[in-house]
């Protein structure tokens, strides 16, 4: 008996052991407190785009999109609204977990709630009227004939991966461009403004002067910086699916861009800030080869 109360203690250890190790390890991380405002939901990729306040002790404030760990709160979440929650940082993983909405977003005269209807390639795209650089009109039937690449931008935006990004990846575009001379004649380029009070014509051609590197050269015939007013610029935007709020001085806002086709129809809409100039060009090739067969 001796023996096998022994026996059974010595090997005690060993199972406990086993029991351990077949147990797949627990995610262990760091928890900071994040507070910030929604400024798009991805349902499908479980994730939210938020312009948070500085994480003390992790990182500065600045907009990014963020995993969360439950789904559901995507479902009461709505760009605009303040939210609290832990952010979890592993050593090859983040996500936000605890998540509460701390004040909903009051309804915004001057921007556009989060958008129900995405447009579908073949879509056609409205004659929107807009004024440009040079406070002259221009209307998107106008540019019927050429594929016309849309975006939206503002010029104070602070965030790099966003506006900055958007305009730096269309002067990439314009370059590439530049080098079919064929190709440059069938398209155009356009950076809508969705900050009418600030985003003055006068504004928008030194901005886009910059942009461009020409300065008191640019003559504007190929890249436009447009913007309107406020109501004409909210139904460009929530055509496109575009959400942007008034917050603090700035603006929450998501990014669409959209490769419009010569007969005025959608081709396909970029969303986010993940696509890349070089596929934009390809598909703005394959768009013309396909018109020619």
């Amino acid at each position: 008996m001796k023996r096998k109360l022994l026996s059974f203690f010595i090997l005690l250890p060993c199972v406990m052991l086993l029991a351990c190790q077949s147990k797949p390890p627990v995610p262990q991380g760091k928890r900071y407190d994040l507070k910030g405002t929604i400024v798009s939901i991805d349902k499908a990729n479980q994730s939210a785009i938020i312009s948070h306040e500085e994480v003390k002790d992790f990182m500065d404030a600045m907009t990014m999109p963020f995993k969360l760990k439950d789904a559901w709160p995507l479902d009461v979440m709505k760009p605009g609204d303040e939210v609290q929650a832990a952010l979890v940082v592993t050593d090859d993983s983040a996500w936000l977990e605890d998540v509460v909405v701390v004040q909903k977003s009051a309804a915004q005269t001057t921007g556009t709630p989060e958008s129900s209807a995405i447009p579908k390639p073949g879509d056609m795209v409205p004659d929107f009227r807009l004024v440009n650089q040079d406070n002259k009109l221009v209307r998107i039937a106008q540019y019927k004939g050429r594929a016309l690449l849309l975006t939206f931008i503002y010029t104070r935006c602070p965030v790099p991966e966003y506006c900055s990004l958007m305009s730096s990846h269309f002067a990439e575009i314009e370059r590439e461009l530049q080098k079919d001379a064929a190709l440059y004649k069938k398209t155009h380029l356009v950076s809508v403004s969705f900050d009418p009070a600030y985003d003055t014509p006068k504004v928008l051609r030194s901005y886009g002067a910059a942009q461009t590197g020409n300065y008191d050269k640019e003559t504007f015939s190929h890249w436009e910086f447009v913007t309107g007013e406020a109501e004409e610029v909210k139904k460009v935007a929530q055509f496109f699916g575009l959400t942007y709020l008034p917050e603090k001085g700035e603006f929450v806002h998501s990014l669409q861009t959209a490769l419009i086709a010569p007969d005025g129809k959608l081709v396909k809409l970029y969303s986010g800030n993940k696509w890349k100039p070089s596929d934009v060009v390809a598909d703005i090739n394959v768009l013309f080869e396909k018109n020619r067969q």
